[in-house]
C-alpha cells in the first residue's frame, strides 16, 4: 500500500509537470521561428543526456551494461525518438493542451501492448478507465467540430494530422514503457536514460543530414524558445532522477499528469491559444482518470 506524500513531495511533483509543460509552450515558439522538429528533439536530448550522464560520474554509477543489452537500448532509443519527434510535430500544428491530451492516452497503449507482446491482462481499472479517458477526449477534441463552429470535416482537416502525430506518440511512447519494464528493470534508472537519450540524440542527428542539417531560430522568440524547450526538459527530467527517489514519491508520479492542465495556462497567456468551456471540461475528465490510473495499488 501506498503511504500519502508529503506537501514538500505534492508540490515538488506540480512544479516538475509545469516546467515540463513550459517546454511544450517553449517549443511552440521555437516551431513559429522556423525550427523544425528535428533540431529541437536534438538540443534537448543532447543537453539533458548530459546532465544525467554527469549526474551519473558524480553518483559513480558505471555506465557498463552488457551485450544483450545493446538491441534492447537501440529498440527502446528509437521508440523515445518516434514519440519525441511526433510530440513535437503535434505541439507545432496543433493547441499545445490538445497535443499534450491525445497524447495522454499512452497508459491505454501501454496496457495494450502489454497485453500484445506478453500476454498480460490489463488492469481492471485500466479497463474501466478506457471510456472516460476516451470519452474527455473526445470532448477535449471537439470531435463534431461544435466548439469550434466549422463542422466536423472542416474541424478535423485542421486538428487531423496534429492529433495523428500526437496518438503515434502516445504509442510509440506506451511500447518503450513496456519494453523498459519487461527488459530493462535491473538496470538503473539513470544509465537507462542516459543510452536512451544518447541514442535518439544520434538519431535526430542522422535525420538531420537528410533535411539539410538544423535548422535555427531567426529571430530571439525563436532563440528563446529553443533554448527554454532545451531548459525546462533538462530541469524536468533532472528533477525527475535526483528529486523524486530522495522524497520516496516516484510511485505517486502520476500526479505529474496534470502537465495538460499547466500547459493550457501558459498557452493561453503567452501564446494567445483557446480552448472552449466544454473542452476544458474534457481535459479535466482526460487527465483526472490518467492520474487515478497512475495512482493505483500495485
Amino acid at each position: 500500500m501506498k503511504s500519502s506524500i508529503t506537501l514538500t513531495a505534492f508540490f515538488t511533483l506540480l512544479l516538475i509537470a509545469a516546467v515540463m509543460g513550459a517546454n511544450h509552450v517553449a517549443a511552440r515558439f521555437a516551431f513559429n521561428d522556423s525550427v523544425n522538429v528535428v533540431t529541437a528533439v536534438f538540443f534537448r536530448s543532447i543537453v539533458t543526456a548530459v546532465i544525467i550522464f554527469i549526474l551519473l560520474l558524480r553518483r559513480g554509477v558505471s555506465m557498463k551494461i552488457s551485450k544483450e543489452y545493446h538491441l534492447i537500448f537501440l529498440t527502446i532509443g528509437t521508440l523515445v525518438a518516434i514519440q519525441s519527434y511526433c510530440i513535437y510535430s503535434s505541439v507545432s500544428l496543433i493547441p499545445v493542451v490538445l497535443a499534450l491530451l491525445a497524447f495522454n492516452t499512452h497508459p491505454l497503449w501501454a496496457a495494450f501492448w502489454s497485453r500484445v507482446l506478453y500476454k498480460r491482462r490489463p488492469d481492471t481499472l485500466v479497463l474501466k478507465s478506457m471510456p472516460m479517458i476516451l470519452f474527455g477526449l473526445a470532448l477535449a477534441l471537439d470531435v463534431f467540430g461544435t466548439a469550434s463552429g466549422l463542422g466536423a470535416v472542416a474541424h478535423w482537416q485542421s486538428i487531423g494530422k496534429g492529433v495523428f502525430y500526437a496518438l503515434m506518440g502516445a504509442a510509440s511512447f506506451g511500447l518503450a514503457l513496456v519494453v523498459t519494464e519487461h527488459k530493462t528493470i535491473k538496470i538503473n534508472a539513470l544509465v537507462r536514460t542516459t543510452y536512451t537519450l544518447g541514442i535518439v540524440t544520434v538519431l535526430a542527428t542522422l535525420l538531420s543530414f537528410f533535411q539539410g542539417g538544423l535548422a535555427l531560430p531567426h529571430s530571439s522568440s525563436g532563440w528563446l524558445g529553443l533554448l527554454g524547450l532545451t531548459f525546462f526538459y533538462g530541469i524536468g527530467f533532472t528533477m525527475m532522477f535526483s528529486l523524486l527517489p530522495r522524497l520516496g514519491v516516484v510511485g505517486n508520479s502520476a500526479i505529474m499528469n496534470v502537465e495538460p492542465i499547466f500547459a493550457l495556462i501558459f498557452a493561453w497567456i503567452l501564446l494567445g491559444q483557446k480552448i472552449s468551456i466544454i473542452q476544458i471540461v474534457g481535459a479535466i475528465i482526460v487527465v483526472g482518470t490518467v492520474i487515478v490510473i497512475g495512482l493505483r495499488k500495485k
